[in-house]
């Protein structure tokens, strides 16, 4: 979930990525609210990779590159494995992870060619970011993620699993957020579409693209954010889809930027 905080201090742009590695939080970790689920069972890797296999074969996607599968069966044992001790995801079961974390970001290439740089908005356990950064190992992706327990456990998921070209950004977003970028992803937002909008408008370059996965009622959202925008964001997909054999909706948004506004008016 895309993380926005309200900030009271001047804004400052740019700033390299390492150095931001290293920046303050600019508030607390919050936890999870609900019940903490944990994996009744963690598949070995053998076991869960043939699985995952038959599951993209299922559900549209054919025999899925083993080397890129066999990295999304070790992300998906990280994330059980650390899911024990933190409440990163209701879905612990291998087809849950698998359909709807993994093949639902996955769709996204699929339907839209992706621009790199490209930042992962409140990227949480790193979804979409990691199933993305496997799918596209060329690409540099920037996985940004306010609660520092996450943070952490991001960066020993890239070390553990080799990832280049994978930053990590523990911050939530304000109006000092300024990270250039082609493309920006988020999967939810927390704080409202068209505060986001604003603040990530010094980070998306003019022309770049903001890329929205939300379930089928969007439009209401949509459309008032697109009028507090005006004139700097328009729509240049609107994609209405399932989720391959499933009942399950979908919509991905692309926004493409126009122009950057003032930044007193963030």
């Amino acid at each position: 979930m895309s993380n926005i905080k309200k900030s009271n201090k001047n804004p400052q742009l740019g700033g390299n990525h390492k150095a931001s590695e290293k920046r303050q939080f600019r508030s607390k970790s919050r936890p999870n609210r609900g019940t903490h689920r944990r994996p009744e069972q963690i598949y070995d890797f053998e076991e869960a990779d043939n699985r995952l296999q038959d599951l993209f074969r299922h559900h549209g996607f054919g025999d899925y590159p083993h080397s890129k599968r066999r990295q999304l069966t070790e992300f998906y044992r990280i994330l059980m494995e650390n899911q024990k001790t933190q409440n990163f995801t209701r879905l612990v079961k291998l087809r849950d992870v698998g359909l709807k974390h993994f093949i639902d970001s996955l769709m996204v290439s699929r339907l839209h060619p992706l621009k790199f740089p490209l930042i992962d908005l409140g990227t949480g356990p790193g979804i979409p970011g990691i199933p993305l950064k496997i799918e596209h190992p060329e690409g540099r992706i920037i996985l940004v993620e306010g609660v520092r327990k996450r943070v952490e456990y991001l960066k020993m998921v890239r070390e553990r699993m080799g990832l280049e070209q994978l930053d990590i950004i523990g911050r939530y977003m304000d109006e000092e957020f300024a990270y250039p970028c082609q493309s920006l992803i988020a999967r939810a937002v927390q704080g409202g579409l068209g505060r986001m909008l604003g603040l990530i408008s010094q980070s998306v370059v003019d022309g770049g693209e903001v890329l929205l996965m939300k379930g089928p009622n969007v439009d209401d959202e949509l459309n008032e954010a697109l009028k507090q925008w005006k004139g700097y964001y328009d729509v240049q997909k609107d994609l209405h889809y399932e989720l391959p054999n499933t009942p399950n909706q979908r919509r991905l948004v692309v926004l493409t930027k126009i122009k950057t506004p003032n930044i007193e008016d963030l």
